[in-house]
């Protein structure tokens, strides 16, 4: 029987839920498709076991491919050093280079295929940034580490929902102003390849929200939804998509509706997240598409409120493993 390549398991920011959560999923292995390897500071993981009271023996591996093997009797951890000890709750610029090494080397095993896939735990932009990070997050950095700068689109799924913002982290004035038909085309074009090669539909069906209160009715509330988004859903119709839309988006979430398409494109981040928030708050997984290799992380932040006290919730990251599995064991299959 061949041995599963694991999945690496960035070690996020030292400070906050990252490392908790890494010591749960393996305390809940039993209920993961798959084993993964942790990039992480072995010294650091031990010291918040022992604290959290959990008994999560470790083994420092210098090769992925040991991982496996050891997975159901201890957690494998790939060696990234903090330069000073992480204190929970307290974030510290002096550990960036670990964090920023960790998720270089996840994209460098996952892209050699030592690894099936890589999953991001939640990163400190701020602490980053003070030693000279230029990207506004993590799915910008893996896109410029692979040389697919402006290709990559997120979506955030659960199992009842996939949802992709086509505008993502600016306001809503900007989001209205910055809507093309293009990034729409773009979305869905990406969309629906990932569905296919990711997910195993056949058919992908994509449900494109208005911008506007009952997507502009004809005009009448902006004429944003007659001309952007309905050339571009005509667009992507032409190339073989099931693209439907504009739909108003009030009407687009309930069960019924979500029960007609696999994946619904959204023109701003709240119409896309309050939704997907709503339905599933602790399950939601945040997947950057687009990319040569499959990155899934956990759909929340840092917590540092939380760290260090075992009381946060690990279903995201658990979900985050899961889907990462699923996703490389689909995508084996096509290739």
């Amino acid at each position: 029987m061949t041995t599963p390549k694991p999945l690496a398991l960035t070690m996020g920011e030292p400070a906050g839920i990252g490392g908790e959560l890494t010591l749960m999923a393996w305390l809940r292995r039993d209920r993961l498709r798959r084993p993964f390897v942790a990039l992480d500071d072995p010294d650091r993981l031990a010291r918040l076991a022992a604290r959290l009271g959990w008994d999560v023996p470790l083994v420092q591996v210098g090769d992925v491919s040991e991982a496996s093997a050891h997975f159901a009797r201890s957690l494998p951890v790939l060696p990234h050093r903090l330069a000073v000890p992480a204190e929970p709750g307290t974030p510290d610029a002096a550990n960036a280079p670990a964090v920023i090494g960790s998720i270089r080397h996840a994209v460098e095993l996952t892209q050699a295929g030592l690894c099936a896939a890589m999953v991001t735990n939640p990163i400190n932009k701020a602490a980053l940034y003070q030693t000279g990070f230029a990207f506004p997050g993590h799915t910008e950095y893996l896109a410029h580490l692979l040389g697919v700068e402006g290709a990559e689109v997120m979506m955030l799924a659960c199992p009842q929902l996939r949802v992709i913002p086509v505008t993502i982290h600016v306001s809503l004035a900007q989001a209205a102003a910055n809507l093309t038909s293009q990034a729409i085309i773009h979305a869905g074009q990406v969309a629906a390849a990932a569905l296919r090669q990711d997910f195993g539909i056949d058919r992908p069906r994509l449900a494109v929200a208005g911008l506007n209160p009952h997507a502009g009715e004809n005009g009448a509330m902006g004429r944003e939804d007659q001309d952007i988004v309905a050339p571009a859903v005509a667009a992507l119709q032409a190339q073989g998509i099931d693209a439907r839309g504009p739909l108003p988006a009030d009407t687009l979430f309930h069960a019924r509706a979500r029960a007609e398409y696999d994946l619904a494109l959204c023109m701003y981040h709240d119409q896309a997240l309050i939704p997907i928030k709503t339905i599933d708050f602790d399950g939601g997984v945040n997947v950057t598409l687009g990319l040569p290799i499959i990155r899934t992380s956990p759909d929340h932040g840092t917590a540092f409120g939380l760290a260090g006290r075992g009381q946060a919730n690990p279903d995201s990251l658990m979900a985050a493993l899961n889907m990462a599995a699923q996703m490389a064991d689909n995508r084996s299959r096509v290739s």
